[in-house]
């Protein structure tokens, strides 16, 4: 009930009527059953917009932190996150992926449209990593179609690490649903799982218009902060060697 509310009433009408958000291919989304729509990762407004163009509810999984949090501040956290259309992932797993595939096939079960974003993160420079293989074992392991999509725009109203972005009109893209029934029973062969999303993410790549690295983003992230610190030192070197000349001078 809160997801409607706030999709309809409290916060969907205020970012139609500020942000004004095109959508392209919604009718590639089906008006029921169950559905993986694979994202491309701006920003983290991008599980704002996408769903608002669309009638069905797109849940998404959430770290359980988000649902767990004592006192007030958590409550009020755990109704938002669960009312915008956020899971929990199930801890009961060995792992936070194994918990995450836990939550997403449950959500498919019960025929909802489920949401992932195959990079894993947020891209820190605006170009599409590499996609992980989790959503491809997913669309095995359901049976659901993949509707890759892309939202374009969302890094500038909502840019990483910043407070405020400047105004833009974001863009929706929804593909073609992915039928990958013909690789039914593979979900464990490594290179089907690898050629399953390097199809989903050439999909995205096409749609979003983004450049491809084939680099995972995490380890893209990892070697742009490496890159940082040794020009950081490299120039803090530098205005140290000055500093002797400047006194003999």
């Amino acid at each position: 009930m809160l997801y409607w509310f706030l999709k309809w009433i409290a916060l969907g009408p205020v970012l139609r009527l500020v942000f004004r958000p095109k959508a392209y291919g919604v009718d590639h989304v089906p008006e029921e059953g169950p559905a993986i729509l694979a994202s491309n990762h701006l920003s983290y407004a991008d599980w704002l917009f996408m769903p608002l163009t669309l009638n069905r509810r797109v849940t998404f999984v959430a770290k359980a932190e988000y649902f767990t949090t004592p006192g007030v501040k958590g409550w009020f956290q755990k109704k938002f996150f669960s009312g915008a259309g956020q899971v929990p992932i199930d801890r009961s797993g060995a792992n936070a992926a194994e918990g995450a595939m836990k939550s997403a096939m449950k959500i498919l079960g019960e025929g909802e449209l489920f949401g992932i974003y195959p990079e894993g993160t947020r891209s820190h420079d605006g170009r599409l990593y590499r996609g992980k293989t989790g959503v491809a074992r997913l669309a095995l392991e359901s049976g659901a179609p993949v509707i890759p999509c892309a939202v374009v725009g969302t890094d500038v109203v909502a840019p990483a690490g910043k407070v405020y972005g400047t105004w833009t009109r974001p863009v929706v893209r929804f593909g073609k649903p992915l039928d990958f029934s013909r690789y039914a029973g593979m979900e464990n062969d490594r290179y089907i799982l690898r050629s399953i999303t390097d199809e989903i993410m050439y999909e995205i790549m096409r749609l979003s218009g983004q450049e491809y690295v084939d680099l995972y983003a995490t380890k893209a992230k990892e070697l742009a902060r490496e890159k940082a610190r040794q020009a950081a030192a490299e120039q803090a070197a530098a205005e140290s060697a000055e500093q002797p000349e400047k006194k003999a001078s």
